[in-house]
This record gives structure tokens, C-alpha cells and sequence, in this order.
């Protein structure tokens, strides 16, 4: 049996909007938030080429897996040490509030463009924060591939 298999599974799907305060915290859903306290997630600047910077964050059984899956890479492989450097450096560690709330740190909230409001993205095993702008072009274009996508599960 694999470590954690008998551990309920959270599933992070959905979409919500959610104001940010003057300190960034960002509220997270209720069901989107782990049972015990202190568990810590990972917030990754997470760059999209056309529609521009979200945060992704990753609970720690998301992040121990992108961090194998690097490391399996082979080390003649020149974007392993690329995905370790960026991975590493535009990451941080954060923990829920009392109230379900996490600080995203001025940079992060910079490069995202997260100011009053955010948006929360359910994507499966992990979820998105982004500016409300930039998710309805990410909507937009993700319209665009969905039948294609809906396709591959056919």
C-alpha cells in the first residue's frame, strides 16, 4: 500500500472570488482546506505565456510529487536544473490562518497581478489564484480547447 493511499483525497475543484485585503490574505474555501492544522502549502509563481502570471498552489503531496518528478529528470538535461532554480526561487511555503485566509507575499501578488479581488480555480489536485482579469482570458481560451479536451476522455 502507498503512503497516504488511506488518507481521503481532497479535490480542488470549482471557482470562487474572493476580496484581498490590505495584507493579501486571500480566503481559501472551506473545502479546499485540510483537516489538521499546520499543514503547509506551496505557492508557485506559475508563468502562462499568453494570458500572463497566476499563483498555483500546491498541498504538500502535489509538491512532493513535482519535486520527484524533477529529480527523476536526468541530470544532462538542462531544464532540470532550470525547473529546480525557478521552482526553488519563485516558491514559498504558506499555512492557513485561524480564519482559512493565506498571505500571498507583496512580489508574488505583484508579478500575479492579485490586488482587491482573486479568483480561486479548482484544478484537480491543486488550485490556481488569479487576477479576475486574466482568469476570463484564461476562460476564454480554455473554451476555444475544451472540445478537444473533452475528446481525450471519450
Amino acid at each position: 500500500m502507498e503512503p497516504n493511499e488511506n488518507i481521503e483525497r481532497t479535490y480542488y475543484n470549482s471557482r470562487y472570488r474572493h476580496g484581498v485585503d490590505d495584507k493579501r490574505r486571500v480566503q481559501i474555501p472551506s473545502k479546499w482546506r485540510p483537516a489538521e492544522a499546520g499543514i503547509e502549502f506551496t505557492l508557485v509563481v506559475w508563468p502562462k505565456a499568453k494570458e500572463g502570471t497566476c499563483l498555483r498552489v500546491l498541498p504538500p503531496q502535489k509538491m512532493a510529487a513535482l519535486t520527484r518528478d524533477i529529480e527523476t529528470m536526468p541530470n544532462t538535461d538542462p531544464s532540470k536544473a532550470v525547473l529546480k532554480r525557478l521552482v526553488g526561487s519563485e516558491s514559498v511555503q504558506v499555512t492557513l490562518d485561524k480564519v482559512g485566509r493565506i498571505c500571498v507575499p507583496p512580489e508574488f501578488a505583484e508579478k500575479a497581478d492579485i490586488r482587491d479581488e482573486a479568483g480561486l480555480v479548482g484544478v484537480l489536485d491543486a488550485f490556481e489564484i488569479w487576477s479576475p482579469e486574466r482568469y476570463e482570458k484564461v476562460k476564454a481560451a480554455d473554451a476555444v480547447m475544451a472540445a478537444e479536451a473533452f475528446r481525450m476522455m471519450e
